[in-house]
Parts: structure tokens; C-alpha cells; sequence
């Protein structure tokens, strides 16, 4: 019997124009550009600008990107999935938002939320449905807009967090590309280290919940560093010893973009070279679901059909995961 699979299509992004560069940083927190950079490898992040404009405005934006360089017609899309943390709002899901923006008029639509890890959940999930036959064209989209939960005052997490948003097109396919295969793990202990308290069912909000900044992310960065480090690169080599795949086989590791430590110490676990790691955490910051479909939309041209790709990602909650896709078309 001829396996369907869920292959990558398509590709959109959007970051906001507004830059928010460590130099002005300076000037906000007790910082400097030098120690950003040197302990995340970050220069600069994209901060989305405007009265009412939230993680829906920018998605939309990455799918109808998608939808003029495809020329695929909106009413065809059967399904949307977003991956966020920071939905405009509780209910309804961004997802519906995205499609109505984008006149999915036939898409069922809801969000996935795993933090950093959301998008390769997201993406998994909706390869399933590929694969099981019943849909045909569905759309992943990973975005958050993480200045709506950061405290700047905070020099531990303001630093680390930008806004954008990533899609991408899945489609069938008989040919051996695709969604290949994948592994996810999560870890609730880890909601010590890092998570945000309030705005919950837990914690609803109220004025001492607000005077407490409890509705900003908290992170023990150090915790959370050693946990990523270890698991993020055990993931990624479990994936490829499950599949017969060496260093060499890899095209492009594509790595969630928290920490530059964290992508080179992946990258050396795997035996893929810094040439092969994908990279534009300098620019955009760590856009939490947004960072691994943003690394597929600044590197598509150099993709190439049947390239090996790892995605792997590691968040809050704690999440984590590998994907093993092999990319589905030229882009010259």
C-alpha cells in the first residue's frame, strides 16, 4: 500500500518593522550590547507596533504570503492550526482569527499551545491529517507576540523575546518526502522554571495579580539552560539513530532559536558543522513558536529538494521535540 505523506509546500513570514536593538536595551534595563550577545548570541528583535494589532495580525500576514506565492485559492484550505502562548484573546482560538483574515471560509481552525515547542507540535499534528487522507491542504502557522507578556524591566527574559510569525503549507504526497518522522516529550515539573502565573484559571486576573507582575514570563534561566542543552540535543540524536541518519546525512539542522549555546551545543551532539545550522537568532531574538517556521522562510531559497531536515525545539512547560522532514521542492 503507497504511504501518504505531509510534505511542505509552501513558506510565509512576517516580523514587524520595529526594531528593539540591545543599544536601546541599554537605556531601559541594566544591560549592555556586549553581554547579550555574548550569552545569547542576540543583536536585535522585532516588536509589533499598533493599537489592537495582536499574534493574528502577523500570522495572517505569514499565510497570505503563502497563499499569493502558491497561488492556491483560500477556500480550499481545510485546516489551520496555530501554535501560540500569546492568543489576542482566551476564546476564540487565533487560528479562527487567521482564517477569517485570510478567507479560509472552509477551514476548521484551532490552536496548539506547547511554548517554543508549539510549532513542530503543531506541525505534527497537522501532518496526521494529511496522512490520514482526509484533508488535503493544511495550514501550520507558529507566531507570538512576546512583548504583550514581557516585563522590561526584566533584564533576565526582555532581552531574549521578539515578535513574529511563521506558516507553512502541508500538502499529500506518494513521493518519499515529507514529514518523515518525529518524537515529543514534555515534562510538567518544569512549569517551576519557567512559565507565567497569572491570566490563567489558576491565578485570574485582578488588580493584585497585575500590581504583582504576574501576568509577565518568569525564568530561571540557568535551570532552564541545562534542561534545554541535555534534552533538545538528546531528542535530535535519538530521531536520527531511530532512522539510520549521520551527521553527514543532515542537510540543515533547524533549531529553536532560544540560545545560541543551546543551537551549538545541539549542532556538535548531532556532528552537523555551523555551515548547516540554520541561524537568525542575532535578528529576530526567540520568537517562541515563531522561530523554526521564520529559520524555513529566511533559508527556503537555499533549500533544495530531498534535504534532510532536523526541527527540534525545546519550552516551557517543559516541551520538546524533533521532526525529520525531507524538504519537497527547488525554490530556484
Amino acid at each position: 500500500m503507497t504511504r501518504i505523506h505531509a510534505a511542505i509546500t509552501g513558506v510565509g513570514g512576517y516580523v514587524p518593522d520595529y526594531i528593539l536593538t540591545n543599544k536601546e536595551l541599554e537605556t531601559m534595563v541594566d544591560t549592555n550590547d556586549e553581554w547579550i550577545t555574548s550569552r545569547t548570541g542576540i543583536k536585535e528583535r522585532r516588536i509589533l507596533k499598533g493599537e489592537g494589532l495582536g499574534t493574528s495580525y502577523m500570522g495572517a500576514k505569514a499565510v497570505q504570503q503563502i497563499i499569493d506565492k502558491t497561488k492556491i485559492d483560500p477556500a480550499e484550505i481545510d485546516l489551520i492550526i496555530c501554535a501560540t502562548v500569546t492568543p489576542d484573546m482566551p476564546f476564540p482560538a487565533t487560528a479562527n482569527l487567521i482564517a477569517e483574515q485570510v478567507g479560509a471560509v472552509n477551514a476548521f481552525s484551532y490552536d496548539i499551545s506547547a511554548a517554543c515547542s508549539g510549532f513542530i507540535y503543531a506541525l505534527t499534528t497537522g501532518a496526521k491529517f494529511i496522512e490520514s487522507g482526509t484533508h488535503k491542504k493544511v495550514i501550520v502557522v507558529g507566531g507570538d507576540k512576546m512583548s504583550s507578556i514581557i516585563n522590561y524591566k526584566d533584564r533576565t527574559t526582555c532581552i531574549i523575546f521578539g515578535d513574529g510569525a511563521g506558516a507553512v503549507l502541508l500538502e499529500s504526497t506518494t513521493e518519499e518526502i515529507g514529514i518523515m518522522d518525529s518524537i515529543h516529550r514534555s515534562d510538567g515539573s518544569g512549569a517551576a522554571y519557567l512559565h507565567m502565573k497569572a491570566g490563567g484559571s489558576r491565578i485570574p486576573a485582578s488588580i493584585e495579580s497585575v500590581t504583582a507582575n504576574q501576568h509577565f514570563v518568569f525564568q530561571e534561566g540557568s535551570a532552564v539552560f541545562k534542561f534545554a542543552v541535555t534534552n533538545m540535543a538528546d531528542i535530535s540524536a535519538k530521531i536520527m539513530e531511530r532512522n539510520n541518519l549521520k551527521g553527514e546525512d543532515i542537510t540543515w539542522l533547524v533549531p529553536h532559536q532560544a540560545n545560541k549555546r543551546i543551537i551549538d551545543a545541539t549542532a556538535n551532539r548531532m556532528g552537523i558543522t555551523e555551515d548547516r545550522v540554520m541561524m537568525n537568532i542575532e535578528k529576530y531574538g526567540n520568537t517562541t513558536a515563531g522561530t523554526i517556521p521564520l529559520l524555513l522562510w529566511d533559508y527556503e531559497k537555499q533549500l533544495k529538494k530531498g534535504d534532510n531536515l532536523i526541527l527540534a525545539a525545546f519550552g516551557g512547560g517543559f516541551t520538546w521535540g524533533s521532526v525529520w522532514v525531507k524538504w519537497a521542492y527547488n525554490t530556484q
